[in-house]
């Protein structure tokens, strides 16, 4: 028996109360027990003195978790009043539940928030790069003054009664949730809430920033019944352009039950056609701004050899194809087989474009042996047919980042210039270090609050060696 369940152990407190010290990656201010022991809280701000509710707090555990439920001594900028009460510990805890994820900041104001998060990427870069690096958080344009309102996509879990909810954070449990302030209106305004969605395990939802027509996408349990949810959904749908899509248990497809499987999504001259389950940049502005910026920042050349890696849709590709003109050329590469699909087919008439499926460390050592080993029973391209070596990279990640092989072998390719997007600080910092071990200088880093309300920053780094 281990000490967290041994009557005979000491049992840590419930509540603490406790002065917070500094922000750290991930959402949590970091505060000490008299007894010296660490305690990550959520939902507080340097230098208050909260009471702290204990969320994990083993005895033997290295440190603890926490959640404010008191205010004692506050912050000039905390908020008066949180941005989602579901979010909001002081309220939630009130009435014995914990709150849901995905505001976790949204106790402080604005400003307040971005220069957290301009601390935290400084910090990862300092300690995990080795780069001393000024850090300013950018806000996005047109934000709303309270950072509602800018979420594009939501996901939802479906309890028992069928119900839409979402997880607290480090939970399985779903609290039902009526509304979500984050998200667009459009999302809002389909009333997923008032729907018996029984059977269903996720939902996904996407309504384009232009105000086009939203698209809701169930995944269903193998004990689903497809008729009835078909007919609930129905309901949603009649008279209203919305699309709905469908993905069995096991079936590879997703079928579509009202209106078209995929959204439309635009950011300059440009279109794109994104399926439920592809992927796309959230905030409203963020396609606009980044198609602009991260292209800009790889500054490719008429003539020139573009590598687009983790493209998704190829919301970058498109720039690229413009800069690189009809004598260069653009390689994207993309994992997804849902999204890449989404790619072939807007790029279908671009000849210099070449999308590629598949995991990015694998596509390079099958195009590029020479940067790195082959997958087995994969031949060097002949010569003359394979692509010509970049002159740019474009890299835009997921959160766990490139990692090691990739960095390792766009080190080996020797490109003139790297513009690394990233979500997540650390895994980016840890990637930049590697490139500053091979003898690369980090050229300039910018940072975007693209998620505003929630621990979560956008930075664009650019590399040359």
């Amino acid at each position: 028996m281990s000490p967290a369940t041994d009557p005979a152990a000491p049992a840590a407190p419930a509540e603490l109360e406790l002065r917070l010290g500094p922000i750290a990656h991930g959402g949590h201010t970091v505060a000490r027990t008299a007894e010296g022991r660490v305690v990550f809280v959520r939902h507080g701000l340097p230098g208050e003195r909260v009471r702290v509710r204990l969320t994990e707090a083993a005895p033997e555990a290295r440190f603890w978790r926490g959640d404010v439920v008191d205010v004692l001594q506050a912050d000039p900028h905390r908020r008066e009043r949180h941005a989602w009460e579901l979010a909001d510990p002081l309220v939630t805890w009130a009435r014995g539940r914990a709150p849901v994820g995905g505001a976790e900041l949204g106790h402080a104001e604005l400003p307040a928030q971005r220069q957290l998060k301009a601390a935290v990427v400084a910090e990862q870069l300092s300690r995990l790069a080795g780069l001393e690096h000024e850090v300013v958080v950018e806000a996005m344009p047109g934000e709303d003054p309270r950072g509602l309102g800018w979420r594009t996509r939501a996901h939802f879990a479906v309890d028992a009664a069928g119900r839409i909810g979402m997880h607290p954070h480090r939970s399985a449990e779903i609290v039902p949730v009526n509304g979500f302030p984050l998200v667009l209106p459009a999302i809002d305004g389909l009333r997923l809430a008032e729907l018996d969605l029984r059977g269903a395990e996720r939902v996904d939802v996407a309504a384009p920033a232009d105000g086009g027509a939203p698209l809701v996408h169930l995944t269903l349990a193998p004990e689903a019944d497809g008729g009835r949810l078909r007919r609930e959904l129905g309901r949603l749908a009649a008279g209203r352009d919305v699309s709905v899509t469908a993905r069995a248990a096991g079936a590879r497809e997703p079928e579509t039950w009202a209106g078209r499987p995929s959204v439309v999504e635009h950011a300059g001259p440009y279109r794109w056609e994104v399926s439920a389950e592809g992927f796309w940049q959230i905030h409203r502005c963020a396609p606009g701004l980044l198609h602009r910026a991260v292209p800009d920042a790889a500054a490719a050349r008429p003539g020139e050899h573009a590598l687009d890696l983790y493209a998704g849709a190829g919301l970058f590709t498109a720039a690229l194809a413009d800069a690189v003109g009809g004598d260069g050329t653009v390689v994207a590469v993309e994992g997804s087989p849902v999204t890449s699909a989404d790619a072939r087919r807007t790029f279908a008439d671009r000849p210099q474009v070449r999308v590629e499926r598949g995991s990015v460390e694998k596509v390079l050592g099958r195009l590029w042996p020479e940067a790195g080993p082959a997958p087995r029973g994969r031949r060097r391209p002949a010569r003359g047919r394979g692509p010509a070596r970049p002159d740019v990279v474009l890299l835009d990640p997921p959160r766990a980042g490139a990692g090691r092989t990739v960095v390792d072998q766009l080190v080996a390719l020797a490109p003139r210039r790297v513009a690394y997007l990233a979500c997540d600080p650390a895994t980016l910092a840890r990637d930049l270090g590697r490139f500053r071990r091979a003898g690369w200088r980090v050229r300039s880093v910018r940072a975007f609050d693209m998620y505003p309300n929630t621990h979560h920053v956008e930075t664009l780094a650019v590399l040359e060696p």
